[in-house]
C-alpha cells in the first residue's frame, strides 16, 4: 500500500552555490507554481516570488534565470528520520 506524502519540499539549487528549501503542501500547489511562475520566466533576469507557507510574515524571491536546478522531496510525517 503506497504512502502519501504529508507535503513537498523543494530544493532550489542557485547559482554561487546558494541553496534554498520551500514546502509545498502537495505537488500539484508545486507544479502550479513551477510551469506558472518559475517556466514562463526562465531566462528573465526579473525576480519572481517564491510563496513560502510555513514561515508567516517572510517572503522570498529569486531570479528565475539563477536557478540552476530542483529537487522534490516529499515529506512523510510519522516516518523515522535517522541520520546516520
Amino acid at each position: 500500500m503506497p504512502r502519501t506524502p504529508s507535503e513537498y519540499a523543494v530544493h532550489l539549487m542557485l547559482e554561487g552555490g546558494h541553496r534554498e528549501e520551500v514546502r509545498f503542501a502537495t505537488i500539484q500547489e508545486f507544479q502550479k507554481w513551477y510551469s506558472g511562475e518559475l517556466v514562463p520566466k526562465g531566462d528573465s533576469n526579473e525576480f519572481i516570488s517564491v510563496p513560502i507557507k510555513n514561515v508567516q510574515g517572510e517572503y522570498m524571491v529569486v531570479r528565475p534565470s539563477r536557478v540552476l536546478a530542483i529537487r522534490v522531496e516529499p515529506v512523510f510525517y510519522g516516518s523515522v528520520d535517522r541520520d546516520y
